[in-house]
């Protein structure tokens, strides 16, 4: 007989397979000896309760009939080497590649162009950025292969379910090489150090059925006629030719943006979120959520999700990695942007995580125009699709330029931030191009800057010692999603002006996320599956 049970068990009970199946036999009234085995179905942690923190799980279990593993389908690709319908993919993040595999599996063949390296000597270029502060502007945090969250932690969780088939986005990366505790953990994580592998080994696939990949290849123009993609040009002035064009090119792809402009295609400013990063000993987030001195070993490092309403705005936190670092995230010399990620195990001393404000159309052509005012920038049009593109770029240059250069970031200790006080000295910081301490008032706009102000004092009154000194407020965290959306026709998915081009993933606005962007790669490319039918 197989049977789903659900278990609450203290965290050790959770980490001991043995105490599990005679939770299981207690459970349901069996003799121990005739539980064969079980698998997890899904798995979670309640730290709500302040005396104990529990792991709720559940299992099937065998029980007097032979055990066998879980089964998970394993899709089958198609070899498409000879097929006659070839798709255009720009960009090699999760949208562009779970497009690529949805199309070879109908048989379909994609041709991925990326404008930067492969993951290897991508990771030569990280190392350059973090010791000597040199960016690349075609390789970096955000560019080349994987996208923008391969280097930024790999983390799963999305609420995004009505958008597609978030198992099957799980399943895929398990096959592909991910642990199997994806599958049934509630806020999957992959882990920077492991990511880079699936996607190689995702890509290894595609070229392995037909399909093509080429790297440093950075689409500069759009050959349109009549209404239709016939052809897109690279800077080498490379001309590749498709059926189709997928444009996945990721949330800070600003030179995409200006081209479509450039080319009269619609394009719409989009409201974002931008603030800081706010990191905190790990060990007092630890103590913070799981109630207790030092957490319990079988417990995974502690996460947090806050969100307050200030001034009929969201403040909230975003992207939090447990034991994780702070990293560089500029895609151009002379912009500061920070963002964070963790190693597959979360063991470093530091918990960091975004904290940001939703920016709205009036509130970055208010700030733009009164810089312009005070340092002569030009004026900007409120009408102007890419304005709230060019306030996230001032802002970026203006934390720059308060860092000192080289990539060291302003920052302050959390209450010195919020009484406007310049901080003596900072406590040690997991960003390793370094940090400077700076009056953030010179560095974040009013509206954001009052607002976390605030947020901050009421997240410490709702997480007990949240608030504190010993925390470090890093700017700036301004890369959360695309401030341009790229309009499509709701069912077919195509750019209203051009009948074969696909606006697709973050860059396009319309996910948040690897699984997110995943998931609307698929989308995308069933449409055209469709069409092509």
């Amino acid at each position: 007989m197989q049977k789903e049970l659900h278990l609450r068990l203290k965290p050790a009970e959770a980490a001991n397979e043995a105490m599990i199946r005679s939770v299981i036999a207690e459970q349901s009234g069996t003799d121990p000896n005739l539980i064969t085995g079980f698998y997890r179905i899904k798995q979670s942690i309640d730290a709500r309760n302040k005396t104990q923190v529990w792991v709720n799980l559940s299992v099937m279990a065998f029980i007097n009939e032979p055990f066998t593993e879980r089964h998970y389908e394993k899709i089958n690709f198609q070899q498409v080497h000879q097929a006659h319908q070839r798709v255009l993919i720009i960009g090699a993040g999760p949208a562009g590649l779970f497009a690529a595999l949805q199309l070879i599996e109908k048989g379909i063949k994609p041709i991925i162009l990326e404008r930067g390296k492969d993951i290897r000597s991508r990771r030569r270029d990280l190392a350059i950025l973090n010791k000597e502060g040199i960016v690349n502007p075609e390789s970096n945090y955000c560019f080349g292969e994987g996208g923008a969250g391969t280097y930024s932690d790999g983390k799963l969780y999305t609420r995004s379910s009505k958008r597609g088939d978030i198992n099957r986005i799980l399943q895929i990366l398990y096959q592909f090489g991910a642990d199997e505790r994806i599958l049934f953990e509630a806020h999957p994580h992959i882990g920077t150090n492991k990511l880079p592998q699936i996607i190689t080994s995702i890509r290894e696939q595609i070229l392995a059925c037909g399909g093509e990949f080429y790297f440093e290849q950075k689409v500069v123009d759009l050959v349109i006629n009549k209404e239709s993609l016939s052809a897109v040009i690279t800077a080498d002035g490379t001309r590749f030719t498709g059926d189709a064009l997928i444009l996945a090119t990721g949330h800070s792809a600003r030179d995409i943006f200006f081209l479509l402009a450039e080319k009269k295609l619609q394009i719409e400013a989009k409201p974002f979120a931008l603030g800081v990063r706010i990191e905190h000993p790990q060990s007092l987030i630890d103590q913070i959520q799981y109630h207790c001195p030092v957490r319990d070993s079988a417990l995974p490092p502690a996460s947090y999700g806050l969100v307050e309403q200030v001034q009929e705005r969201g403040v909230f936190s975003f992207c939090m990695c447990p034991g994780g670092i702070i990293a560089p995230a500029a895609t151009s010399p002379g912009e500061l942007v920070v963002n964070g990620w963790s190693p597959s195990k979360r063991n470093n001393p530091f918990a960091n995580s975004g904290m940001v404000v939703q920016t709205e159309l009036s509130d970055a052509y208010m700030y733009l125009n009164q810089q312009q005012k005070i340092a002569g920038f030009r004026k900007y049009d409120e009408k102007d699709p890419l304005l709230l593109m060019h306030f996230q770029q001032s802002v970026e240059k203006i934390a720059f330029a308060a860092g000192g250069g080289l990539f060291q970031a302003p920052a302050q200790r959390m209450t010195d931030f919020c009484n406007n006080k310049l901080s003596a000295d900072l406590p040690e910081c997991s960003y390793l191009p370094g940090v400077t301490s700076s009056d953030l008032r010179a560095v974040l706009p009013k509206f954001i800057r009052e607002r976390l102000q605030k947020g901050f004092q009421a997240f410490g009154k709702n997480m007990r010692g949240y608030y504190t000194n010993e925390a470090i407020v890093v700017a700036t965290e301004s890369r959360t999603s695309s401030p341009v959306r790229i309009p499509r026709d709701p069912e077919k998915l195509t750019h209203p002006q051009v009948n074969n081009l696909y606006p697709c993933g973050e860059g396009a606005g319309y996910a948040g996320g690897i699984i997110s962007a995943a998931m609307d790669g698929e989308r995308v490319a069933n449409c055209i599956i469709q069409k092509g039918g």
